[in-house]
């Protein structure tokens, strides 16, 4: 059985949360990679995408919204918006990072990294051990190279 272990990136470029969005871009550029688990005293903590970044150059849209008897209420989610200002207004990676990453655990099969990343729509996988501590990532692309290779 194939295993994250076997398939895992293990030299995983990170960032720490005090780490400059412009840096993190810098990093995803210069490396060709489109995320970067963010680490802080060898604890993964959260996740930099460059879904995360991008939202920097979009323009925001501010939800439409009735004025009823002297109140407020809105035709569109405030919620995302107040999500999506947070992130566009980001200088440190610590403010547009996901925090509720999905790890796995290096014995995890390949058929069940690769069914994570499809129900969940996401394209990286932090391999952490029992405390916590980032030892590999696997990509859709780690999965893709093992297809190609396997006989």
């Amino acid at each position: 059985m194939i295993t994250a272990k076997d398939i895992m990136t293990t030299n995983v470029i990170t960032v720490d949360p005090d780490t400059s969005v412009k840096e993190a871009a810098n990093l995803m550029s210069e490396h060709k990679i489109s995320g970067l688990p963010v680490v802080k005293d060898n604890q993964l903590v959260g996740i930099v995408t460059e879904n995360d970044l991008i939202i920097k150059d979009k323009k925001l849209h501010f939800p439409e919204y009735i004025n009823v008897i002297g109140g407020i209420i809105y035709l569109e989610s405030y919620k995302k918006f107040k999500e999506e200002f947070k992130k566009f207004a980001a200088v440190k990676v610590k403010e547009l990072m996901t925090e509720d990453v999905i790890t796995i655990k290096p014995n995890q099969s390949i058929e069940n990294m690769a069914t994570i990343m499809h129900q969940k729509d996401i394209n990286r996988l932090p391999v952490v051990d029992n405390e916590g501590e980032l030892i590999g990532i696997v990509t859709r692309g780690n999965i893709v190279k093992h297809i190609a290779i396997e006989d």
